[in-house]
């Protein structure tokens, strides 16, 4: 609803589809649902007939994915079913298993099986492509593409330099610097021990706000680095719930003041090279930053306020 009120006059899809007994919210906000079975499309066209108003949806079908969507052998049978209500959906997509692998075998194959579907809705737009499948050859775009991660700057394609600046950047700040000696442990565990004497500097910031124990250093592996003065600070230790210990020795005589910042996602470190070193992908790094932090959207004072 926060979507709507922002934007009122914009196409709303609902990727997940109909909810059941959600048809009302639905039409009284004007969204649009993304229709993947019989059950919700009978649902959809049964309100229809019942207002006597074709309210518009989309369909997905899919393509090898196993996810959401109608499956293939239904593409007849939908096809007849709208035709004898004179109903037309606003759009058909499916969804690209391995685009992020551009030369995977799946997606010519799931190209050529949405190609088939789409000989069943003549002149209606089609969707393929994601963010990878965007990058992926112009054969994939048809009528409207659905960018997701290349939005952010994220990573959309392994193996290939990404075109896309960063736009997320993230800012802590620092609680208390202190001094440590060789030999002293840092954090839960005791899973790293200091290799010689060191300053420390206490981030406000931990798991509980997305920032993945995997993360963590110890004495076998090195933790992630975020950027302090310039200068890119390992992460000591375990990352706790609120709080993340990192190293900075190196800054030497230029010493931060608690309260000032530490860079956690920027033009350096940024939501991939994060992502790499806690082994996962950027999309869970966006997707984990917690409703703690206080969000400053810029370069469009038409966003709404946060």
């Amino acid at each position: 609803m926060a979507v709507r009120a922002a934007v009122p006059d914009a196409h709303i899809f609902i990727l997940n589809g109909l909810y059941p007994g959600a048809a009302n919210l639905y039409v009284r906000q004007n969204l649009m649902p993304i229709i993947s079975s019989m059950a919700m499309l009978e649902e959809w066209l049964a309100k229809c007939v019942e207002r006597n108003e074709a309210y518009p949806s989309a369909f997905h079908f899919d393509t090898g994915m196993n996810r959401l969507g109608f499956r293939l052998n239904e593409a007849a049978m939908v096809r007849e079913r709208i035709q004898a209500l004179g109903y037309a959906p606003q759009m058909v997509m499916s969804h690209l298993a391995c685009a992020d692998t551009p030369n995977h075998e799946k997606n010519r194959t799931q190209l050529a099986l949405f190609g088939s579907v789409m000989t069943q809705f003549p002149g209606i737009p089609a969707s393929l492509a994601n963010s990878a499948g965007l990058m992926t050859g112009r054969d994939y775009h048809f009528q409207m593409v659905r960018p997701g991660i290349a939005l952010y700057g994220g990573r959309a394609v392994n193996g290939r330099k990404n075109p896309m600046a960063p736009v997320v950047t993230l800012h802590v700040p620092i609680m208390q610097v202190k001094e440590a000696r060789t030999g002293e442990s840092v954090g839960y565990g005791a899973t790293q021990s200091l290799s010689r004497d060191s300053r420390l500097a206490i981030l406000s910031h931990g798991y509980a706000d997305g920032f993945f124990r995997s993360l963590s250093g110890s004495n076998t592996r090195p933790g992630a680095k975020v950027m302090i003065r310039g200068k890119a600070c390992p992460v000591l230790g375990r990352v706790s719930m609120d709080q993340v210990t990192v190293d900075i020795t190196e800054l030497g005589p230029d010493i931060p003041s608690p309260g000032e910042g530490a860079e956690i996602l920027g033009d350096i470190i940024g939501v991939d090279e994060q992502a790499d070193a806690g082994g996962t992908i950027g999309y869970e790094i966006l997707t984990s930053l917690k409703g703690r932090y206080s969000r400053n959207y810029v370069g469009d004072g038409n966003l709404p306020p946060e």
